[in-house]
């Protein structure tokens, strides 16, 4: 996981703070992005052949280096086992604005009174002259 971690990140991968008593890192996940970088990297892990997830955090891992809405969608719809619809995903990545017909068809049993103190929180844009 570590392994391809450029020389200007070493130093990090290094950090006593980031290591145990034996100084072997203590890593759950290893992205980085260089300043030339157009995307977020990760190494290489290689798992037993025998499973093609052994720590089953496989699914999380490539959520966090796909970014993309669809990537969203199939982790939904794995991890909750309902159908999740691509557009509405779409639509809160872009950061559409937040209104009750998004939310239902994200999830029915949702309102926007549920999720008012959420939305007040991170700022997630609302419908112009709408306010929860």
């Amino acid at each position: 996981m570590i392994d391809d971690v450029p020389e200007a990140f070493k130093p990090f991968v290094e950090e006593p703070a980031f290591t145990d008593e034996d100084g072997v890192p203590v890593v759950t996940a290893c992205l980085w992005r260089e300043a030339k970088d157009d995307q977020w990297h990760h190494g290489t892990i290689d798992f037993p052949s025998d499973r093609a997830d052994p720590d089953g955090a496989t699914r999380l891992f490539e959520l966090l280096v796909d970014r993309s809405p669809e990537a969203f969608q199939r982790f939904a719809e794995d991890y909750y086992e309902v159908s999740v619809d691509l557009g509405a995903v779409s639509d809160v990545y872009a950061l559409r604005p937040l209104g009750q017909e998004l939310v239902s068809s994200l999830n029915i049993e949702v309102s926007m009174a549920d999720l008012a103190q959420d939305i007040s929180e991170i700022g997630y844009p609302q419908p112009r002259g709408k306010s929860i």
